[in-house]
């Protein structure tokens, strides 16, 4: 897999997410960055004209090729 020219970006997020995301393992952060990434492309590709249809469409695709909020939980919480 070819790695992605990361970039910075700044978000306004609660201070309980910005908290818990600086605690978590370097692994973990990257997984969530990767999640987010996702996200955005998922959005883009969207025909969408909000977030919460997108997010909505990506759910429905990822259960059906059988992720479940249990198994993401366990990716991300996964150590190398």
């Amino acid at each position: 897999m070819q790695t992605q020219q990361k970039y910075p970006l700044t978000l306004q997020l609660e201070a309980e997410a910005v908290e818990i995301f600086r605690n978590i393992s370097d692994t973990d952060q990257e997984k969530l960055e990767i999640l987010v990434s996702s996200l955005f492309k998922e959005y883009k590709k969207s025909d969408h004209d909000t977030l919460k249809k997108t997010m909505d469409e990506i759910s429905e695709k990822a259960q059906a090729r059988g992720l479940t909020p249990e198994i993401l939980e366990a990716i991300l919480l996964e150590e190398d």
